[in-house]
């Protein structure tokens, strides 16, 4: 459990990393968190019945290093959501988000989600239950629509509901959902985005503050989207290439980023993967996070190949190997 004091580094939310399944888990976040001490960091989204029922420690807790960091819960019954909100407070969370987004058929099977889209007064019920014993503040990220709905209609309404229950901040990922005929990545990448209308509900809503997700994978883009929205929520450009993303990042509070060059990054991060492997854990747990870390610079291949094919059975040598391809590749 977390009891140090949360960073007040948050301010105005200007950048996210999405909560992404099996990518976020908390070796990540302490790995993005070395490149950027005020972006907001998502766990992956954990179910109420699985916080109200299952191993606690296990999906709650972080390192006090990785605040801001926020957790995203999943679930459609009111009661849970607020026992799972309860028993999470403890752990002193910089926010609590409720996910609207996900279009998974697990997610759909267990009525949450995107699908939540089609309810907006339960999802209404869900957040309100939620405050009321939340110390941090309550979020909800959502999808423009879902299926045949017109998000054009079905967003405003839905941002207007949220408003009326008490929520004051979201993220608006800007493509609908199609629970029907699309997997999961498929939802990801093949419904069109629409920024446009993203940036319509900003003026309509500009009380609230909104952020936009989806298809951003530059800092160029970024720096665009923040000309009109309060924040943008990056996902795989920051999992995949997190230099290009995270090691800029710190610039959009006007503060030094903490380091100039990935290689920083890789030596920083070695006394943490190494205290992780004497307690017990495995390189992979951290490394897998950490293939993208060179993109596009000499001797990124030789790292990834490095890291890809030792970390699962070897110790803090594959990484030094990994590491002194780049060092040889940069000199």
């Amino acid at each position: 459990m977390i009891s140090e004091a949360k960073s007040d580094s948050c301010g105005s939310f200007r950048l996210s990393v999405a909560p992404m399944m099996d990518w976020t888990d908390r070796n990540c976040r302490v790995f993005h968190r070395m490149m950027s001490r005020r972006a907001l960091l998502y766990t992956e989204m954990v179910t109420a019945p699985a916080v109200i029922h299952g191993d606690r420690s296990r999906l709650l807790d972080y390192d006090a290093a990785e605040h801001p960091v926020a957790l995203q819960l999943g679930g459609s019954d009111p009661a849970e959501l607020r026992e799972a909100t309860r028993i999470a407070a403890d752990w002193g969370y910089d926010e609590i988000n409720l996910n609207v987004g996900c279009p998974s058929d697990r997610v759909q099977s267990g009525c949450f989600g995107a699908v939540l889209m089609k309810s907006p007064d339960l999802v209404a019920e869900c957040v309100q239950a939620m405050m009321e014993v939340s110390n941090a503040e309550v979020t909800v990220k959502c999808r423009i629509g879902v299926d045949d709905q017109e998000p054009s209609e079905v967003l405003p309404d839905f941002l207007a509901r949220m408003q009326q229950a008490g929520i004051r901040r979201m993220t608006i990922h800007a493509r609908k959902a199609w629970l029907q005929g699309l997997s999961p990545r498929e939802n990801r990448e093949v419904p069109p985005l629409d920024y446009p209308l993203v940036l319509a509900m900003k003026q309509a809503f500009p009380e609230m503050h909104l952020s936009v997700n989806g298809g951003i994978a530059t800092m160029d883009q970024l720096d665009e989207h923040l000309q009109h929205m309060d924040g943008v929520m990056i996902g795989r450009a920051a999992y995949h290439q997190p230099w290009q993303i995270l090691g800029a990042a710190d610039r959009l509070w006007d503060a030094t980023p903490p380091f100039t060059d990935p290689c920083e990054v890789a030596v920083a991060m070695r006394p943490v993967i190494e205290s992780h492997l004497q307690g017990g854990g495995r390189l992979h747990q951290f490394t897998r996070h950490m293939l993208g870390l060179f993109h596009g610079r000499a001797g990124a291949r030789g790292w990834k190949r490095t890291l890809s094919e030792g970390a699962s059975k070897g110790g803090i040598e594959v990484y030094d190997a990994a590491l002194d391809q780049v060092m040889q590749a940069a000199a």
